[in-house]
């Protein structure tokens, strides 16, 4: 098989269909938009969500819920997974620096420590917020924590 031979399978190419050009083509008169309405006017675009006239669906369906605009979106971060990176690196200090670095949060995130998990050795934590086990988690292994 060379370059010069190559052809496109049977069948997978066709003439496109040539709209407009006269009542011989077949698809001259109305060129296949029918007769009346918004679609067989030229400039007509089909608008997102609309269904024709018919109620469109997102009208349809009720609304519920409440979105609170001043919500603080936090990333949860558990005591097992400082220990374990504490253990991994040898650290005494965990910062949002360090967590980032380690791939648990991204660049921005606010995080929040929470106290699933032990601590074995004194860590100084630093990050957002921590839950009140966790607080009292690091603070009994002889930690100590600071907010940002």
């Amino acid at each position: 098989m060379e370059l010069n031979n190559l052809k496109p399978a049977k069948g997978s190419t066709h003439h496109d269909k040539r709209i407009g050009r006269g009542a011989g083509s077949g698809h001259g008169g109305y060129a296949t938009r029918g007769n009346k309405g918004a679609q067989s006017r030229s400039g007509y675009s089909r608008k997102l969500g609309f269904e024709g006239g018919q109620m469109p669906l997102q009208r349809r369906l009720p609304k519920f819920g409440f979105t609170n605009l001043k919500r603080v979106e936090f990333k949860p971060i558990n005591l097992s997974t400082l220990e374990e990176l504490a253990s991994k690196n040898a650290l005494t200090e965990i910062n949002i620096d360090t967590l980032i670095g380690a791939g648990f949060v991204s660049d921005g995130d606010r995080v929040k420590i929470l106290g699933n998990g032990s601590l074995s050795k004194a860590l100084t934590v630093t990050a957002n917020a921590f839950s009140k086990s966790a607080e009292a988690a690091i603070t009994a292994a002889g930690g100590s924590v600071v907010k940002l």
